[in-house]
């Protein structure tokens, strides 16, 4: 699926998306990042950024990346995920990062769907503040399950 659909429809997708106001800042085959703006609604105890939108932010990031890569293959096999392990590192504060890569390429995913198989496969994920500082890590395992035909 091309980028431009997927940063256009995300949102419509996806509404938690477009309720944390979260923002594309680049996304193609390879990589996706997306940000959570500083929002004083998302805040938690400390003034940051709540975990949940955290984990949010990074869930999208994975999600926009998976559909970049397997979009067009939605009619053969729904994404969806299985496993998400988070890491909080160090308290974030202010505007957050997600930062996303697919830990295998894309064509071994699909040539084992292809076979006949229910490929899984992790995406992992560095959350980070806007200049730079690594404040959680988190690896989502997708898998594609293929439709009933």
């Amino acid at each position: 699926m091309d980028t431009d659909t997927v940063k256009t429809n995300f949102p419509l997708l996806v509404p938690m998306v477009g309720t944390l106001g979260l923002v594309f800042d680049s996304l193609d085959d390879k990589i996706a990042v997306m940000r959570l703006p500083d929002q004083k609604q998302f805040h938690n105890h400390v003034a940051g950024p709540h975990a949940g939108a955290m984990f949010s932010l990074a869930e999208s990031a994975s999600g926009a990346l998976v559909l970049v890569n397997f979009g067009d293959r939605m009619a053969d096999a729904t994404p969806l995920a299985v496993e998400a392990t988070i890491k909080y590192k160090k308290l974030a504060m202010g505007e957050v990062v997600a930062t996303a890569v697919m830990s295998r390429p894309a064509s071994d995913v699909l040539a084992e769907l292809d076979a006949g198989e229910r490929p899984e496969f992790d995406v992992n994920i560095t959350l980070t503040t806007a200049d730079g500082t690594v404040t959680g890590e988190m690896v989502i395992k997708w898998t594609l399950k293929p439709n009933k035909q």
